[in-house]
């Protein structure tokens, strides 16, 4: 269990992000089309994940705009950027936004990724969301890099995930 700040609370997630060094656990998210994904289907690729509460707020909604400038120089990586949002509601703001280079995918369905990646909140004020974070896997399917941003309202270290992206 790890502790996220906010606005002068505090609340816990439901574990810890996986270990440096460690195989990323598997999981299956829904697409703005409601079709679903895992992450065998990235096999062979480098992965950023960008995960946070809700794209209806600034501090996530720049995250995806942030890691989608980004993504359009990565080759050989996937952005993917989740969270407990709607597919309807991330397939809205990528239009309005104009994100084209990330994929948005929602863990609505069920809370097994937020439960198995450690950052589903058990407590405080946002009970049930995915707390802002960032995990890196390599080609190999390794966590390189990870982030729990301790402040839900601060951005994650971009510079910190890009270095491990290239790094790893």
């Amino acid at each position: 269990m790890a502790t996220v700040h906010f606005k002068g609370t505090s609340a816990s997630t439901a574990g810890e992000l996986p270990a440096l060094g460690s195989q990323a656990p598997s999981f299956e998210l829904s697409q703005t089309d409601l079709s679903r994904i895992n992450l065998e289907s990235f096999k062979g690729k480098k992965l950023i994940l960008n995960i946070f509460p809700s794209v209806d707020t600034g501090t996530c909604a720049q995250s995806v705009r942030t890691f989608n400038h980004e993504a359009a120089e990565l080759d050989t990586t996937a952005v993917l950027c989740i969270s407990k949002d709607l597919p309807f509601a991330q397939n809205r703001f990528c239009g309005a936004e104009g994100i084209e280079n990330v994929i948005m995918l929602s863990d609505y369905m069920n809370d097994n990724f937020g439960k198995d990646y450690g950052i589903r909140f058990i407590d405080g004020p946002f009970e049930g969301l995915l707390a802002r974070a960032v995990v890196v896997i390599d080609k190999e399917g390794k966590t390189v890099h990870s982030e729990l941003v301790s402040n839900i309202s601060d951005e994650p270290n971009y510079k910190a995930a890009l270095e491990a992206l290239y790094n790893g």
